[in-house]
């Protein structure tokens, strides 16, 4: 609707212009059928054709639209209260300047006097009633790049830091966000680095953006969830893969915190319909993080997760993950084969794309040309060649692969393993002479075989091509700073398959809760594995589609340790508790039994 709008005004406009006398019936045809060929909106058309002034058209379409027309050299120097109150990102994306603030009332100047949306979302971001004047477009750029050049940016920040900070605790206290106040300043970074916190000092959406984001940095929050509910808006951080409540801002401020964060992401602030995704990066304390975000429409309105990923915290060393010497001998000597299929099975959170990107950084060297597509690329690599799967497009992990097969590759990774047909390539792959990495979805390893039998995947090929399987899940570790002993009957480590004395105390650690772990009693997490080589049993096994409990019982045979009883080791190590043992293997034990 609102490009049919914007197209009446243009015919209504050529049409005025011809009865006040500006231009005559020929210019406009000329010029409407220059716009019909080539496109643009018919006032740059006249311009462009010699046919009418700037000045003119901007004061005909401001009459029209109720707006008035000011020209910003003119004008003189805009407060620095007013460029200050909306964020550079909406200025260029808009093309606006701000060049009046009093009070609540916010004056504007604007290329397109009909942008309607424009008003509409600045309104919610600032909080502020906006009032709209129409200034040419080349004065909006020169005014853009005067107040929001880097060098203009950086005399403002210096300008208002005295007494900053003090403004942010009051806005924290209006909101009830407690010891958010305490979070470092946030920048964000799109072609250029600029510090919205106090760019948008004026913006309580802009605020809460910063407070949300630095403490989740600060308390190393993989994921942060923005819940819209009846009355509420919830926060929630994935802190060691356990999502944790934080405090509530005011019902109140939802609609501008979410056009903030979908105009961080560049996504389209007036589609509120169906879902978006959209990429940004921070900056906080010398820290840049890439962060994912997505909105999904709900009842109560756009439900947003933002993923935070930190490139320099990737921790490639499988020992610091939590392999032990014969996991690690078995894995290093199976990726170093020149063909073949390796797999990383587990739930979604459980590190399998750490894993195989480990096993990429120990194979990355000059005279090897690896490639992975990945859905999404989380993490950039130096000297492998990743490509994002675009479903929509046809860019298909399948269709990736058969790619990838063109450009004479030594290792391939591929996302995961969905489908027969991206199954098939991948075993037809490593039966050619490549090594293929890539991950699955499935309870332990020995289910793996089932999993790519059910997909319709030859028995045959999987039995020549898959040399290793590895399922994992990620334990919280306990807090070191805070861990203490205590004792528990030794029932209940029996319980978990351990053979001790059920009638004798058995001594394990938790974490008692401090300031370094925020109260939780862990910090960081510890990898699990299963590490499952497939061994001359076991393929006969899978060409003859034998029962799961048959390929477990050969796995057992050939000293595969379940997921439950690396999971022990870790409790009785010290590194992990008995409930997060019970929690992360449940599932595991269930397929398992």
């Amino acid at each position: 609707m609102g490009v049919r709008y914007l197209n009446s005004a243009r015919k209504r406009l050529g049409d005025y212009l011809v009865e006040l006398g500006f231009i005559t019936d020929q210019q406009l045809d000329a010029a409407l059928k220059e716009q019909k060929e080539k496109g643009g909106k018919l006032g740059a058309i006249l311009i462009q054709l010699g046919f009418l002034s700037e000045d003119i058209l901007l004061a005909i379409l401001g009459k029209q639209s109720g707006v008035s027309y000011v020209s910003l050299e003119e004008y003189g120097e805009i407060p620095e209260e007013a460029i200050r109150a909306v964020p550079e990102t909406i200025a260029k994306n808009q093309m606006l300047v701000p060049i009046k603030k009093e009070g609540n009332l916010l004056t504007i100047a604007i290329a397109d006097p009909l942008n309607v949306f424009a008003t509409d979302d600045l309104k919610l971001l600032t909080g502020c009633d906006i009032r709209m004047v129409v200034a040419s477009d080349n004065e909006i750029k020169a005014a853009l790049e005067k107040y929001y050049s880097k060098s203009a940016q950086s005399n403002l920040n210096r300008k208002s830091k005295k007494g900053s900070e003090g403004g942010l605790k009051d806005a924290v206290n209006e909101m009830n966000l407690g010891d958010m106040a305490s979070a470092p300043s946030v920048e964000f970074i799109k072609d250029s680095i600029f510090d919205v916190e106090e760019e948008g000092e004026g913006a309580p959406a802009v605020k809460l953006t910063n407070m949300v984001l630095s403490d989740a940095v600060l308390k190393g929050a993989s994921d942060i969830h923005i819940e819209p509910a009846e009355g509420k808006l919830q926060i929630r951080f994935r802190i060691d893969g356990v999502l944790q409540n934080q405090p509530s801002p005011p019902k109140k401020i939802q609609s501008a915190l979410t056009s903030r964060l979908k105009v961080m992401g560049d996504m389209d602030i007036s589609e509120r319909r169906v879902p978006q995704d959209g990429r940004t990066k921070i900056q906080v304390e010398g820290r840049e993080l890439d962060i994912r975000i997505s909105t999904v429409p709900t009842v109560y309105g756009e439900k947003i997760v933002m993923r935070l990923l930190d490139p320099k915290g990737l921790q490639l060393d499988l020992a610091k993950l939590g392999f032990d010497a014969k996991e690690m001998s078995t894995f290093e000597k199976n990726i170093h084969q020149a063909n073949g299929m390796i797999l990383v099975t587990g739930p979604t959170g459980s590190g399998k794309t750490t894993t195989l990107y480990s096993a990429l950084a120990i194979l990355n060297e000059p005279d090897t040309n690896i490639m992975t597509i990945e859905d999404p690329v989380e993490y950039i690599l130096p000297g492998i060649n990743q490509v994002q799967a675009k479903p929509d497009i046809g860019l298909t992990f399948a269709n990736g692969l058969r790619a990838f097969l063109r450009q004479d590759p030594d290792v391939i990774m591929v996302g995961e393993i969905r489908d027969k047909d991206t199954g098939e390539i991948a075993g037809n792959a490593a039966l050619t002479g490549h090594l293929v990495l890539a991950t699955l979805h499935t309870n332990d390893a020995p289910s793996t075989v089932i999993r790519l039998l059910n997909m319709g995947v030859e028995p045959v090929l999987i039995a020549a091509t898959l040399r290793m399987v590895i399922a994992q899940r990620l334990l919280r570790r306990i807090c070191t700073k805070c861990k203490e002993p205590y004792e528990v009957p030794g029932s209940e480590i029996a319980a978990l398959g351990m053979e001790v004395d059920p009638q004798k105390p058995f001594t394990i650690y938790r974490g008692r809760g401090c300031e370094l772990c925020h109260k939780s009693g862990f910090k960081g997490r510890v990898g699990i594995y299963e590490v499952l080589e497939i061994n001359e049993e076991m393929r006969q096994l899978v060409v003859r589609k034998s029962a799961p409990s048959e390929i477990r019982a050969a796995a057992t045979r050939s000293g595969v340790e379940p997921l439950r009883a690396v999971a022990v080791k870790k409790l009785v190590q010290g590194l992990t508790s008995i409930d997060e043992v019970i929690r992360v293997t449940v599932a595991e034990e269930s397929a398992g039994g």
